[in-house]
């Protein structure tokens, strides 16, 4: 059964940040201004979160928390208040990538045991105050240091760290992700309005999510010409100093290796199979049939989080320039969060 109260006050929160972000700064009340503060803050901690990502997290998450997307979301499932402790390990990748496990096991009757990353320390623990001071009752959860007494855990971690969180969670219920990355497809037919999309799929949050596109598929014939000449509306990205260090750093690579690859002053192009690419660089290949397409996205489905294409390849996919756009339904690494915690 779904707590109507925790619904009311997650809408209440979905309406705050509407109301942060389409105010002028100069009209904002206490609390505002308390949320403004914290995004400086949590830009000082970590200049990957530039105001501009930051608040495009928040209007994401401002757009799906409303009564309808919120009940549509959870009518899938039976819940009963089972008040399990759910340990949370969260990534600090891109800004409130945790999120969505802290409201799901909120919403699903269970306490979440919350281990933020020292990457993301400040919007997650501002949010849940605001949702508790909205909701009849109240919410419950615990922000800790160290995981401590919990029934079951969702970790999140490099593929190396996975293998330590899966032995060290063992006789525990848990998921475990690992790391993943999206891959776009590309056809003729996609317009330069469609290519200006697949920019935000790659460059958002600078790459650094696993829905950003890092891996390219063209068409055999393809010019490069392209898909540069439509990225150019983020040629500020390499003005910033992490950002610019990547890219340095590869360029550099790529020189002393003598590879082959096409540059246009803040991204890179590189022709090679693998799936990951470093930051800065997008990797690339060319294929003569769909075919050949489809059989690159069955051999790498366990790493690939999002395919990013406006045709039609007969498996899940979202239309170029919607990956950052993800819907309450859309789990990480593929697992249904929600059907996890309903089965505890």
């Amino acid at each position: 059964m779904i707590n109507q109260d925790k619904i009311y006050g997650l809408t209440k929160v979905g309406s705050f940040l509407n109301n942060y972000l389409t105010q002028s700064p100069d009209t904002y009340d206490t609390k505002q201004q308390e949320l403004q503060a914290i995004l400086k803050r949590s830009e000082v901690e970590n200049p990957w979160f530039d105001e501009a990502n930051l608040r495009f997290s928040l209007e994401s998450w401002a757009s799906l928390l409303n009564a309808s997307a919120l009940e549509t979301w959870l009518s899938k499932y039976h819940f009963e208040s089972k008040n399990k402790r759910v340990g949370l390990i969260l990534a600090g990748n891109i800004p409130m990538v945790g999120w969505h496990d802290v409201m799901s096991v909120i919403l699903s009757g269970n306490i979440p045991v919350i281990k933020l990353s020292s990457k993301d320390r400040w919007l997650i623990p501002f949010l849940l105050k605001l949702w508790n001071d909205n909701a009849e009752g109240g919410i419950s959860y615990e922000l800790v240091e160290r995981l401590e007494n919990f029934d079951a855990v969702i970790a999140t971690g490099s593929n190396n760290t996975a293998r330590y969180l899966e032995y060290y969670f063992k006789d525990h219920k848990s998921i475990i992700r690992k790391n993943r990355t999206s891959v776009a497809v590309v056809s003729e037919n996609d317009s330069d309005e469609d290519l200006r999309k697949l920019a935000d799929d790659i460059f958002i949050y600078y790459g650094l999510g696993c829905r950003n596109v890092t891996r390219l598929l063209i068409p055999e014939d393809y010019k490069l010409d392209r898909l540069f000449e439509n990225f150019i509306d983020y040629q500020s990205i390499i003005n910033h100093n992490k950002y610019a260090n990547n890219y340095d750093y590869n360029r550099a690579v790529f020189l002393l290796n003598q590879d082959k690859f096409w540059d246009n002053n803040f991204v890179m192009l590189k022709e090679d199979d693998k799936l990951f690419s470093p930051l800065a660089v997008i990797n690339f290949s060319r294929y003569k049939s769909l075919d050949e397409v489809k059989a690159f996205i069955n051999d790498n489905e366990g790493d690939i989080q999002a395919v990013v294409t406006n045709l039609d390849l007969g498996t899940e996919s979202v239309k170029l320039g919607e990956a950052q756009q993800p819907s309450l339904d859309t789990y990480a690494d593929n697992v249904d969060t929600m059907a996890f915690l309903a089965g505890l």
